[in-house]
Parts: C-alpha cells; structure tokens; sequence
C-alpha cells in the first residue's frame, strides 16, 4: 500500500514559509494534483516527500512508513524534474538503468528490464542514443522510463509537460494518464497549468502562499471554488468576479453595481442568515453559463461590448460590466452579429456568491 500521509508539514527557507502546515492524505492508487501559481509551495511539498528537502515541522508518510528522516533512496520513490535530468553524456539505456545500477543489478538483468519498459514506452529503438538527439516528447519517455524501471510504490511529478509544445502536450498527457492507470502507481503530479491538473487527476489540491486552499475532485473544485482565488484560478477562462452589494428588502434579493440591479430573490433566505442588507459582496458565474439577451430584465446584467474572440467551434464574447471585463462563451461556430450595448443573462441557479474577503457564501 503507497498511501501517502502529510501531517502538519512546514517548510521554511529563512523567513520564507514555502508550505505552511500542510495535512494532506492521497491514497493508495491514486493520481493526485498539486495545483497553484509559481510560489505556491507546490513543488517544494513534492520535494519534502521526495527526501529533497526536510520538514522544518511535521511528519510525512509513505506506504504507512514515517519517511520524514529518510534520504531518497530509502523512501521507495521516483521523481521526473521539469527539465528530466537525464546524463547527457550517458546513453538512453544507461540513463533509464542507472536506478538499477546503484542498487547493485547485474547487467545482463538491467539491459532487460531497460528494453522491457523501454517497448512498452515506444522508445526501444532509442535506447543507443544520447538525450541530445532525442526530441522533447522523446526525452520525457526516457525519464519517465527512468522512474518506472525499478517499479517504485510512488512516482512524483514535477511539471513534466511544460517544456514540450501544445501538441506533445496532449499526447504525453494521454499517454501519462494511461500509463498510471495500467501501473495502478500513487501518483503526484505538480503544475501551474489547470487544464493539465483537471485532465489528469482524480482529485487535485489548489495551493496558495504555501497553504492548501482546497481538495476535491476536478468536477468538485470546478462547480463549487470555496474561494474566489479557486474560482479565479480553476477554469479557461476562469471565472467572472463582479463587486457588487447585496440588497435584502422585504421578502426580495437583489445584487446592485453601479449599473445594475439584478434579482436574486430565490436566495434570499440563505443569505439573509448569513450576511446582512448592504454587505459587499462578489457575484461569480462560469462564462458558459451566461447568454445574451434581446433586452433588460430583472435578470440581466448592462455591457458594453469589448472584443469577440473566435475559438473554432465556438466564441469568446467578452463585454465591460461597471468596468469589470465578463467573458461569455456562446457555443456557436458562427460570429455573432452584437451592438455595442448588450444584455448579458443570468441564471440565478449558475451563480456563486462570496464576501468581501473571498469566501464563499453560496
């Protein structure tokens, strides 16, 4: 069992906190993201599992095991860097067995098992080669390879995708998630990128000035952020933030900006518990779930047109509401024919609401 277990973990570089109390359970099987901005943490919290780096506070566990003061080598785990490290001196072959070379395999079983993984990767015919002549999709297989050869309980990735084109990108995506499947392997995967941490895992953590902000599967953090630095960050494009002041009078609900007052009176109940008439607030709602209008209503919100932006099989419409650019995604492939002014409508059951300090209220 590679369950991994990170109790209270910190880490400070001087007065930098790079993670900040971390507690964090994957479990066994399990491919899971480490998602968030450069600076997050993200990568230094794979390191302290990795044995790169040691805990200023907390305990980490692998496979119920206390790894906190083991070195690597002891830890049962194989990384893959952003730029591989693969020994640009050294042959293919030599670079995927060199785990196997240090733990003392014969040679004769180190070129087997090198050519055994190799095929089942597509490589086997570089193996004779030095990095320097493979392409970039190519010297990711080798790494990976690398990882995999000594079949570790669990592989750590640290945005191995970012150096490769948009294209490779798709396909060593495929290819990453089918290999963790058939390997059934614990997996952490680090990357800033959110299309990759959705397509990728089964559950991610979003990460923010060392601190975990959420956990949950990709469905769960896209359809309900806790905050709004979630909902900012999950999503292309992300999801549109609009100040405004909640307005409870009566036995109604409405949100008002400087030009709109728009009903939300199915709502009132939850939010007059919570919040009171007048408080600030932030309206958000995902651009798929917005539509243009032929006019004002109750449910609408006042833009003025800024750009469309054609994107294959359907636009990007993005209008200025109170200044605040909104993106609307009409999933169409023919341009729309828009005035300057338009109607933007909302769907109260699509909308999420948070407070002034970012968290969420509904």
């Amino acid at each position: 069992m590679a369950r991994i277990a990170l109790d209270n973990v910190s880490k400070r570089f001087g007065p930098v906190r790079a993670v900040d109390g971390v507690s964090l359970t994957i479990e066994d099987g399990e491919f899971f993201a480490l998602l968030g901005p450069s600076g997050c943490g993200k990568t230094t919290t794979l390191r302290l599992i990795a044995g790169l780096e040691k805990p200023t506070a907390g305990r980490i566990a692998v496979g119920g095991r206390d790894v906190t003061d083991l070195p690597p080598r002891d830890r049962d785990v194989a990384m893959v860097f952003q730029d591989y490290a693969l020994y640009p001196h050294m042959l293919i072959l030599d670079n995927i067995g060199y785990p196997l070379k240090v733990r003392g395999i014969p040679r004769g079983e180190i070129r087997r098992r090198v050519t055994e993984v190799a095929e089942s990767l597509k490589i086997a015919e570089l193996l004779d080669r030095r990095p320097a002549q493979l392409s970039g999709g190519q010297q990711q297989r080798a790494a990976v390879a690398r990882a995999v050869v000594y079949k570790p309980q669990v592989f750590l990735f640290d945005e191995p995708l970012s150096n490769l084109d948009a294209k490779l990108r798709l396909e060593a995506r495929s290819f990453l998630k089918h290999l963790q499947h058939e390997l059934g392997v614990t997996t952490i995967f680090v990357t800033h990128d959110q299309a990759e941490a959705v397509a990728l895992a089964d559950r991610i953590a979003v990460l923010n000035e060392g601190r975990i902000i959420q956990v949950g599967t990709p469905r769960e953090v896209y359809r309900r952020p806790l905050t709004t630095f979630v909902a900012s960050f999950i999503g292309s494009p992300p999801m549109n933030l609009i100040p405004c002041r909640l307005k409870l009078e009566g036995q109604t609900a409405r949100l008002e900006g400087k030009s709109f007052r728009l009903d939300i009176t199915s709502w009132r109940e939850p939010l007059a518990a919570k919040l009171q008439d007048g408080a600030e607030v932030i309206l958000g709602v995902r651009p798929e779930h917005l539509t243009l209008s032929p006019g004002q209503s109750p449910r609408t919100l006042p833009g003025e047109l800024y750009v469309t932006q054609p994107q294959g099989a359907e636009y990007l419409i993005i209008v200025l509401v109170d200044d605040t650019p909104v993106s609307i995604r009409l999933f169409t492939d023919e341009p729309p024919a828009l005035e300057r002014r338009v109607w933007v409508q909302v769907d109260p059951a699509r909308l999420h609401l948070y407070g002034a300090g970012g968290e969420r209220v509904i």
